[in-house]
C-alpha cells in the first residue's frame, strides 16, 4: 500500500486514539465509560487481518503499525479487565451487548457467504479471514457506542479517544479517493468501501453531538435514546 497524507493522517489518528485512551486509564485509574467489548472485536480484527506478518513483508512502517495495533489493544484489554484499581470500575452490566453472539457470528456467516460467491468450494483461509476482519471492524465501534449512550455525559478523554477512532476511518475514505486517482494500476475493492462509509456513518450522530460540545464549551452529552 502507498503513502499519502490522508493514510499518514488516518494512521496518526488511530494512534493517538489509543495512546488518550492508554493515558485516560493511567491517569484516571476509572473504567466507566469505556468497552472492553469493542477492543476484543478490535483486537480479533487485527489479529486475524494481520495474519500476513508471517508470510509477506512490506516494510518496517507497515509492520510496525501492525504489531502497535495488536499489543495495545490487548493491553487495554488486560488494563481494564485484570489491573486494579481499573478492572474494579469497569461495569459489566452498561457493557452488556453480546459481541460475539450479534457480531462475531453474523459476520462469519457473511464471510462465508461472501467467500463462496468469489471462490466457490475453493476455500481460502487468509482470504476468508482478511476479509471477516474487514466485515468486523465496520461494527467493532457499536458495544463502546453503546455504553456512551447509556452513560449520556461522556468524559472528555473518553470522547477525543472514540472522536479520534471516527476520524482514522474518515481519513482512509481520503486515502482510497486519492488513491484511486494517483494510482494507475489501483485496485478498487468495493466490500471495503462498504465497510468503510458503513464505519464512519456509525459515528455520525457522535461526530455531531462531539463538535457541538466543543464549540460550546459545555459538557460533551449524548441524548437519551427514545
Amino acid at each position: 500500500m502507498s503513502m499519502n497524507i490522508f493514510r499518514l493522517a488516518g494512521d496518526m489518528s488511530h494512534v493517538f486514539s489509543i495512546i488518550v485512551l492508554l493515558l485516560r486509564l493511567r491517569v484516571v485509574k476509572n473504567a466507566a465509560g469505556v468497552s472492553v467489548r469493542t477492543h476484543e472485536l478490535f483486537l480479533l480484527v487485527f489479529v486475524t487481518r494481520y495474519l500476513d506478518l508471517f508470510t509477506t513483508f512490506y516494510s518496517i512502517y507497515n509492520s510496525v503499525m501492525k504489531v502497535l495495533y495488536i499489543i495495545s489493544t490487548a493491553m487495554i484489554i488486560y488494563t481494564i479487565k485484570v489491573k486494579e484499581p481499573i478492572a474494579s470500575t469497569y461495569d459489566r452490566a452498561q457493557d452488556s451487548f453480546l459481541h460475539w453472539k450479534f457480531a462475531v457470528a453474523p459476520t462469519a456467516v457473511v464471510t462465508l457467504i461472501t467467500h463462496l460467491i468469489q471462490h466457490g468450494l475453493a476455500f481460502k483461509p487468509m482470504d476468508f479471514l482478511w476479509l471477516f476482519s474487514i466485515y468486523l471492524e465496520s461494527i467493532a465501534i457499536l458495544p463502546q457506542l453503546i455504553v456512551l449512550q447509556r452513560y449520556r455525559e461522556v468524559e472528555n478523554l473518553t470522547g477525543n479517544y472514540v472522536f479520534f477512532m471516527g476520524a482514522y476511518r474518515f481519513l482512509y475514505i481520503l486515502n482510497w479517493i486519492y488513491r484511486s486517482y494517483h494510482e494507475p494500476f489501483y485496485q478498487h475493492h468495493f466490500i471495503v468501501y462498504f465497510c468503510g462509509v458503513l464505519q464512519t456513518l456509525l459515528y455520525v450522530d457522535f461526530f455531531y453531538y462531539y463538535i457541538k460540545s466543543k464549540s460550546k464549551g459545555g459538557k460533551f452529552t449524548l441524548p437519551t435514546a427514545r
